[in-house]
């Protein structure tokens, strides 16, 4: 019999509970009260996450964010700024000792972004996986994915985009020098591409978690069951996203 992990489908939320969920999840899992997890979600109103070590100041525009009603939140995971729209947003947590994850993390990037890889084969696209922490479609970007390791558990998450509006984010983000930044946006475009852009059609997001869910488990030959946040962890997001996420304190710490 297969393994059985939990699946939760989340729907739309502010940036400051995405990252609370997930953290929610995170802990409860490091205290063995739930198990493996695979979580999809979206963002409402759309968001920039920052990596751990960043910046605000020096990544966004927060006068540009507060005037498009754009949210911005620091992840607990690395990495760089991200423009969360129009996409579909994965994370998995699971113990470090669990055998599906290689305790190298590279090779636990590759095992997770192969699940997600298997997931867009479904949508009758090929995609491949570029170290670190990319998934490329005929060379250009579809997923970025960030990890982190705490209390002996995995929280790896990441995007794979619906479509991308490449001057709404740099609207958003900061441009060491304004000069260069024309020419960024044309290569962006160049770098980046999305499902639909790929499929020639509006794809709608049910259908790609509906996919993804697939991928995860035929790579980790285990089965998904649908099931909710725990009492518990709704009581932790509420209190992550109050006290940490959504706080000055948190967001412009560096």
């Amino acid at each position: 019999m297969k393994e059985q992990w939990r699946l939760l489908q989340t729907g739309f939320n502010t940036a400051f509970s995405n990252m609370a969920i997930d953290r929610a999840i995170l802990v409860a899992n490091s205290q063995g009260k739930v198990p493996p997890t695979v979580r999809f979600y979206g963002w409402n109103p759309p968001a920039i996450s920052i990596g751990y070590f960043q910046s605000v100041a020096e990544e966004i525009d927060v006068n540009a964010c507060k005037k498009l009603g754009v949210d911005y939140v620091r992840r607990i995971t690395g990495g760089g700024a991200v423009f969360h729209d129009k996409e579909v947003t994965y994370s998995i947590v699971i113990p470090e000792t669990h055998p599906a994850i290689p305790k190298n993390i590279l090779k636990s990037y590759g095992r997770i972004c192969n699940a997600l890889l298997q997931g867009l084969k479904q949508l009758g696209i090929q995609g491949t996986y570029a170290p670190i922490n990319d998934i490329l479609v005929d060379g250009k970007k579809i997923s970025g994915n960030a990890q982190t390791r705490k209390v002996n558990t995995v929280l790896q998450h990441g995007t794979i985009l619906l479509d991308v509006d490449v001057d709404t984010m740099f609207s958003l983000l900061k441009v060491p020098n304004e000069k260069i930044k024309d020419k960024l946006i044309r290569d962006v475009k160049q770098r980046v591409t999305s499902i639909e852009h790929i499929v020639g059609k509006k794809i709608h997001f049910e259908k790609v978690e509906a996919a993804l869910k697939l991928g995860f488990e035929e790579e980790f030959d285990i089965k998904l069951i649908q099931g909710i946040l725990t009492k518990e962890e709704k009581t932790l997001a509420i209190q992550f996203e109050k006290k940490c996420f959504s706080t000055t304190q948190w967001n412009h710490r560096r």
